[in-house]
């Protein structure tokens, strides 16, 4: 198989693969292995439901509360389209593409182990779909991430029998036009093949996944970045040392100590004598702050690799032992309480952050007010760090758990649901903000250490620094700092991490 293909089945999918679908732009591909699996469990499920008068949930009767109620076998394919039409019940923002493409990709992984009954035909037009970029219109609100996430995956599905819209070539159109200019004709949904696509946990999972590829490329970042503002602040880096570290040796903060004293090797400012005896623990305490991050994040992810190589519908059949078996696999709990973690956990890196800005504007360790040349006439970095203390307070806000909320639905059959797809999108909320705190700490640092010249930072720094002066210079006078801000969160997007 291509290198440039990811190949879906029953073995386990990792992050790096993960990561590697999106940065590269890799297609998606089941293997034989997974065609097989599929094949059989369809076969199966067939002969299952031509061989009696057994009742099946979701397959041949109603959903939730309408689970009692028998549905006619000539009616079993309109009953799978019905639920699709009739869950598509989102709204709010749309979803970004790369969490669509992510959603697709985790469906298809899902059935490929075949425990769900669906027709071959159904994964391969998910595959087309993702493979040729035909990504549908998928709201945020909507999911309870109890139930499966019902809505989103009700958007997701429509395409696949002609109704929603999609982007296309880079427009929004109806499906059913995407469709005719592919040639495609609208898949008859079989019996389960509805229930198989919208319950799961798709949705929480695509954002879950792309929130942490977003936060591990944001931890290497706050390392760098709080690294640049301790030398610009003049620090001791005697909090580093490596013997500090051994005797509360949690890995996180191990690791980011270490890290440290690579980034500040060499520097000439971390080298000079100090005035001050100890620093502010914005400073000191990085590898406490960051390190307990990095725990979290690990944490998080072996939530989240688990999750996506599962299957997360319902019913779940069992070709092999002859089992049908209704349960609950769709139930987001697991992923609220870490998705709730990872908001938390990423949030306390904007704090630090802010802090770090704030004591460098402060005016202490020879550095100017407000890193300005004549605070007064001119305000300099004054307000980026009101922005950044606004964007901090916002994800204090946003980070009250969605995981100790629940609310009853379907006439009380589903009276307890996670709130994970909330979780996840207040998460999503929460990474973003951090970003932007960073890179408001990395523009003021960048000043500040200007005013440390002709003294240098460490080699490594030093890199990073004229990479960033490339793209915002040193600020002499008052001007539109906003333009400046947005340029400092270009770089961290875009720049290597230099890891």
């Amino acid at each position: 198989m291509s290198y440039n293909y990811l190949p879906l089945d029953k073995s386990p999918t990792n992050f790096q693969q993960v990561k590697n679908l999106l940065a590269f732009n890799q297609l998606v591909s089941i293997t034989f292995d997974a065609h097989a699996k599929i094949t059989a469990c369809r076969d199966y499920l067939d002969a299952k439901l031509n061989s009696g008068e057994a009742i099946f949930y979701g397959i041949n009767t109603g959903f939730g509360y309408l689970q009692n109620v028998k549905i006619d076998p000539a009616q079993l394919e309109e009953l799978q389209s019905n639920l699709i039409k009739s869950h598509a019940c989102g709204m709010g923002e749309e979803v970004p593409k790369d969490i669509v493409k992510l959603m697709i990709m985790l469906k298809i992984k899902s059935l490929s182990y075949g425990n769900s009954g669906v027709q071959i035909d159904t994964v391969k037009r998910l595959m087309d779909m993702y493979n040729n970029d035909v990504l549908p219109v998928i709201f945020t609100q909507g999911s309870l991430g109890a139930s499966g996430d019902l809505a989103p995956l009700s958007h997701l599905s429509l395409p696949l029998i002609g109704l929603g819209e999609v982007y296309y070539e880079g427009k929004k159109m109806p499906a059913k036009e995407a469709m005719q200019l592919l040639g495609w004709q609208p898949i008859q949904l079989q019996s389960k093949e509805g229930l198989a696509m919208i319950n799961g946990t798709q949705f929480m999972s695509a954002y879950g996944m792309y929130n942490l590829i977003q936060a591990d490329r944001l931890l290497k970042w706050a390392d760098i970045i709080s690294a640049i503002s301790f030398d610009a602040f003049d620090c001791i880096a005697e909090p580093f040392h490596e013997k500090i570290h051994s005797i509360r040796a949690h890995k996180g903060q191990v690791d980011t100590a270490a890290r440290l004293r690579q980034l500040l090797s060499g520097s000439g400012i971390a080298a000079q004598k100090k005035e001050q005896i100890q620093d502010p623990y914005s400073f000191r305490c990085i590898p406490q702050v960051h390190g307990a991050t990095k725990d979290t994040f690990d944490y998080v992810l072996s939530v989240f690799i688990k999750e996506i190589n599962s299957v997360t519908d319902n019913p779940n059949i069992f070709p092999e032992e002859d089992l049908v078996l209704s349960g609950g696999n769709f139930h987001g709990q697991p992923l609220a309480l870490v998705l709730d973690f990872l908001a938390i956990a990423m949030s306390e890196l904007a704090n630090i952050s802010e802090r770090r800005t704030y004591q460098l504007i402060s005016g202490q360790h020879n550095l100017p007010m407000f890193l300005v040349k004549q605070p007064g006439l001119h305000s300099g970095f004054m307000i980026p760090q009101y922005t950044a203390a606004g964007i901090v307070s916002e994800n204090k806000q946003l980070c009250t758990p969605a995981s100790v909320d629940s609310i009853s639905s379907s006439n009380n059959q589903e009276d307890h649901v996670s709130m994970g797809a909330n979780a996840a999108t207040k998460c999503w909320r929460v990474i973003n903000n951090v970003e932007k705190v960073l890179a408001i700490e990395l523009l003021t640092a960048v000043q500040a250490l200007e005013f440390r010249r002709p003294l240098q930072s460490s080699p490594q720094l030093e890199e990073i620094v004229t990479a960033f002066r490339k793209e915002v210079s040193f600020n002499e006078a008052d001007r539109i700092l906003h333009n400046d801000m947005m340029k400092a969160i270009e770089f961290i997007q875009t720049v290597p991490d230099y890891d």
